[in-house]
């Protein structure tokens, strides 16, 4: 008999079997079309972001820092600079004991062994052990022969000049981005842009080398050229020092500008800071008081009173006002003069700086007047120096006659020291009120020019007629019986004024007993190439302007005619003769008699001196027709420039001024109405 049961199991199995392996073949395939399908993706779809992953693996960008670029002088002189420095780096993992290493790199480089262990306790495969290093810091770094190390160049800002023009200039963060002057000013020309390029790496991350060369051009900034001349930077921040530890005063500023063209051939500050090692400078050092403060700036305004006001004929030179004798009541309030004076001329108010007298000239003037040319003169509106935080001062609007006698010398306003500079160079440029600026050029490595500053002419503030006769007024400030005798010169006629303001107490918003005094000045007088301010805060020897402030001018004036070649025209007479513009006049008894000898006359009849060889007086060609003059001067070797038609009414330089042959002598001419 056949067993049918045991011939059907069999059959089972083999199907089963077969049913097995068709379910592996298609898991299989699924696998394998799976896979192949990813592959596709990964080579198709994702091919550039595995190409990155994999470069990233052995190729590293770098960051090329940019160099800065330079700051010079006028005279091409280097104020800042950048150099290359190793700076110090570390990879920890490497490191046997990194406490140890942390105490030896810290010995090695100066630095806080804690700070030190701590910086490369959290880093895994890099950390900072000094930036821009110095290179006996980088010797004694090599020399331990620690595991890990490397050193990489970066620029480090470099100011060779040290203290001079610091406030200027300023200075950069290590991060090498601008924090003050004109480094924080010009951030982007003098940065430049910074450069990558792609560098092997090994499997710890070591770099190995460096893809291609880089033009050194690419990666530098532009040059800044500054209107700042070195001597004098020099000179003045020498002066001012000296002034300032005088008086024992707690700051100074000073400026010196030329005003045919407004540039700042000066600007100094004290205190002082050095940029290269900022962390030792004196607490509040670093700011730039003399392009940035506002401060009352005192009796130097005087000038631009009588100026405006005989501009716009309320007075003359021979008007007389009356001093009261030291003290004038204005309601409740009553302005003083430090001494008591009479009747003076407008002459006289300049030369003894009558607080009471400018007063009157600036009601004579008008509130309206008298805001609208302290605005011409430039007051309460900003330089434009290009220079950060730069304060536009304030003229508020004199609305009650206290107010209005205040601010004709300089109490219950501000102004900048570059400000008052300025003005002062409008006299000093037959009127004409130029914009002073700081920054001469821009120029990229290339040569392309960024940035150039030409002499600019804002406004006509005053007639040149008007300007020459303040200029002359200012004249008697620096003789015997004004307020400034300390800065007259023994070779150059020097025109000036004097400033003693009284410092406003926010607290008590009031007046303190603080000072602060100044002076400025133009040199030589007949023909300006300077105008010098200084200015010393809170003086505790002296208070007055002529004490203080006074030398450091003639210090910084007689070092400036000499650096730029100008050649002596002093013409001025004795002191004692020059004082009486400032001795007390009667009223007069009529018209006629109102009318002084004019001071100019007096002084040139007293010069007496005898001309050295190849030199020759001006004649006085004033009141002369023009053909008259011109024949004169012709005749003294001289030669003559007319401007305008009919009779002369001023001549430059001005009668009896001693000149070499041949010189050009300006004549301007008027026909009377």
């Amino acid at each position: 008999m056949r067993d049918f049961k045991g011939a059907r199991a069999p059959e089972s199995n083999a199907k089963w079997l077969k049913l097995r392996v068709q379910l592996l073949f298609g898991l299989f395939l699924t696998l394998l079309g799976t896979a192949f399908a990813r592959a596709v993706y990964l080579q198709v779809f994702q091919q550039e972001k595995l190409r990155g992953l994999a470069q990233d693996q052995y190729v590293r960008q770098i960051d090329i820092p940019a160099r800065r670029g330079d700051i010079f002088d006028r005279r091409g002189t280097p104020l800042a600079q950048s150099v290359e420095v190793d700076s110090i780096w570390v990879d920890p993992s490497l490191l046997p004991d990194v406490r140890q290493a942390s105490r030896l790199l810290a010995k090695a480089v100066h630095l806080d062994p804690n700070d030190v262990a701590s910086r490369l306790g959290r880093a895994k495969r890099f950390a900072w052990v000094k930036r821009q290093a110095k290179p006996q810091e980088v010797a004694a770094v090599k020399a331990l022969g620690l595991p890990g190390l490397g050193f990489t160049k970066e620029p480090k800002r470099f100011y060779p000049q040290r203290e001079l023009g610091a406030h200027i200039v300023g200075m950069v963060g290590r991060d090498g981005h601008g924090l003050e002057g004109l480094e924080l000013a010009f951030q982007d020309e003098l940065s430049g842009q910074n450069a990558r390029t792609s560098g092997f790496r090994d499997a710890k991350g070591r770099k190995l080398m460096v893809q291609g060369a880089l033009d050194p051009l690419e990666r530098q900034g532009a040059a800044v050229t500054l209107t700042l001349d070195r001597h004098l930077q020099y000179v003045a921040e020498k002066a001012l020092a000296k002034a300032v530890d005088d008086a024992k005063a707690i700051a100074g500023m000073a400026v010196v500008l030329d005003p045919r063209t407004g540039e700042l051939l000066a600007l100094a500050n004290n205190p002082r800071f050095n940029p290269n090692t900022p962390e030792d400078g004196v607490k509040n050092a670093i700011r730039n008081r003399a392009a940035l403060d506002a401060f009352e700036p005192g009796s130097t305004m005087k000038a631009f009173v009588v100026a405006a006001a005989l501009e716009q004929k309320n007075i003359t030179p021979d008007s007389l006002f009356f001093c009261e004798n030291g003290a004038w009541r204005i309601g409740r309030h009553t302005v003083n003069d430090t001494h008591p004076h009479g009747w003076l001329t407008p002459e006289g108010i300049l030369q003894v700086s009558s607080n009471i007298c400018a007063a009157k000239v600036a009601e004579a003037l008008g509130r309206e007047k008298l805001v609208a040319a302290y605005h011409a003169f430039g007051f309460a509106e900003r330089t434009g120096l290009a220079l950060t935080g730069e304060s536009r001062g304030s003229i508020p609007f004199p609305k009650s006659d206290i107010s209005l006698a205040t601010q004709s010398f300089g109490q219950g306003m501000t102004s900048t020291a570059v400000q008052l500079a300025a003005a002062y160079g409008a006299l000093a440029n037959d009127g004409v009120l130029m914009r002073p600026y700081l920054v001469s050029r821009v120029v990229d490595p290339d040569g392309v020019v960024l940035l150039e500053n030409q002499p600019t002419e804002l406004r006509r503030v005053v007639s040149p007629r008007v300007a020459r006769q303040v200029v002359g007024m200012l004249e008697s400030v620096v003789v015997k019986g004004g307020t400034a005798p300390k800065a007259a010169m023994e070779d150059y006629r020097v025109a000036g004024k004097t400033g003693t303001a009284q410092k406003a107490d926010p607290v008590a918003r009031g007046y303190s007993d603080k000072r602060i005094a100044s002076f400025a000045g133009m040199v030589p007088a007949e023909a300006p190439r300077a105008v010098i301010l200084v200015i010393v805060d809170e003086p505790k020897t002296d208070v007055y302007g002529g004490n203080v402030a006074a030398p450091a001018f003639k210090e910084i004036a007689t070092a400036a005619m000499a650096h730029l070649a100008v050649p002596p025209s002093r013409t001025v007479a004795p002191a004692e003769v020059a004082a009486a513009a400032a001795s007390p006049v009667p009223p007069p008894a009529s018209k006629a008699s109102a009318k002084a000898v004019p001071v100019r006359a007096a002084l040139a009849e007293a010069v007496t001196e005898t001309p050295e060889p190849g030199t020759v007086r001006v004649p006085d060609v004033q009141g002369q027709a023009g053909r008259e003059a011109v024949v004169k001067l012709l005749a003294a070797a001289l030669e003559p420039q007319l401007q305008g038609s009919g009779r002369v009414v001023s001549q430059t330089p001005p009668a009896g001024a001693l000149v070499e042959k041949g010189a050009r002598v300006t004549l301007e001419l008027a026909t009377r109405q």
